[in-house]
């Protein structure tokens, strides 16, 4: 199955929601020999609160993987959600100043879930933090394609033009275009800028705009507060019923399927062409 990276430069645009929702619905199919696995490589450790999980120790967290290069296995939570899940923790901020930003860091965590076997029928769900560093570029080469939450406001047709220029100046590093789906949140029906927003989008990239939007609603506001997931909030809701659409779409568009060529570990040479011809630090790392 497929490893799906939630990224996104700019804050505020529902990815962590996306990510939650997103592993909640894969739970709920029930679809994989094995459940699912949540990441979460954001130091801010969202998506480990929502998943109902308090970690206060640093050494029972995906810090100590990239520190202590402790097994990921050990490191993996039951949620008791049916999922399970890499945890975060504040330290994780550390990782860019104390190791750089090699391909031997950024190919760490893919690398890891090849040799522990942690992929093979069970789906993953990576959520990264909206800055571009190590976190979120080990995610993206951990994963085979990223979705890209954008709000339905006009600063996010800056911000999806960024990580658009992020992803192409990637490609060559991976020798291939990395597959990307962008999916608007916080839509408004009611509001004639979400639609001229959606109209921007959908005119700028094409079919990497998803079908499914997801509508500005109170039970995604509230879900969090409750440390639910909406389906388990508000099951018959419109968040709900966004989230089980946008998850279908993406399975019927063969976006969460085994066949997806895993993009390839890095090398020294490619990642120094990057570094060496990248845009300026301040547009491609954060």
């Amino acid at each position: 199955m497929a490893r799906i990276a939630v990224f996104n430069q700019k804050g505020g645009v529902g990815k962590t929601t996306t990510a939650l929702n997103l592993i909640a619905a894969l739970a709920r199919a029930n679809k994989a020999a094995l459940p699912p696995l949540a990441i979460d490589l954001d130091p801010q450790a969202h998506l480990t609160h929502l998943s109902g999980v308090t970690v206060t120790n640093a050494a029972d967290s995906l810090y100590a993987h990239y520190r202590d290069n402790k097994s990921l296995s050990a490191i993996s939570l039951d949620t008791g959600r049916g999922w399970l899940l890499l945890p975060a923790h504040l330290e994780l901020a550390k990782i860019d100043t104390q190791f750089g930003k090699g391909p031997n860091i950024l190919n760490k965590l893919k690398l890891a879930l090849t040799r522990e076997q942690l992929n093979g029928t069970r789906p993953i769900v990576i959520d990264c933090c909206p800055l571009l560093g190590v976190l979120s570029l080990s995610a993206i080469f951990a994963a085979d394609m990223v979705l890209i939450p954008v709000s339905a406001d006009y600063l996010a047709v800056k911000g999806a033009l960024q990580v658009e220029k992020t992803l192409n100046a990637l490609g060559p590093v991976v020798k291939k275009r990395i597959a990307r789906r962008y999916v608007i949140t916080r839509f408004d029906r009611r509001r004639k800028m979400s639609w001229e927003i959606d109209r921007t989008f959908r005119e700028k990239f094409g079919a990497d705009v998803c079908e499914t939007r997801i509508a500005e609603s109170v039970s995604l506001a509230e879900s969090p507060f409750a440390k639910k997931d909406v389906f388990d909030y508000a099951p018959d809701s419109r968040g709900a019923k966004d989230y089980q659409a946008l998850f279908q779409e993406l399975i019927a568009n063969a976006f969460m399927q085994d066949e997806v060529e895993m993009i390839k570990p890095i090398v020294d040479g490619h990642f120094q062409g990057f570094v060496a011809h990248a845009p300026h630090p301040a547009s491609v790392f954060g």
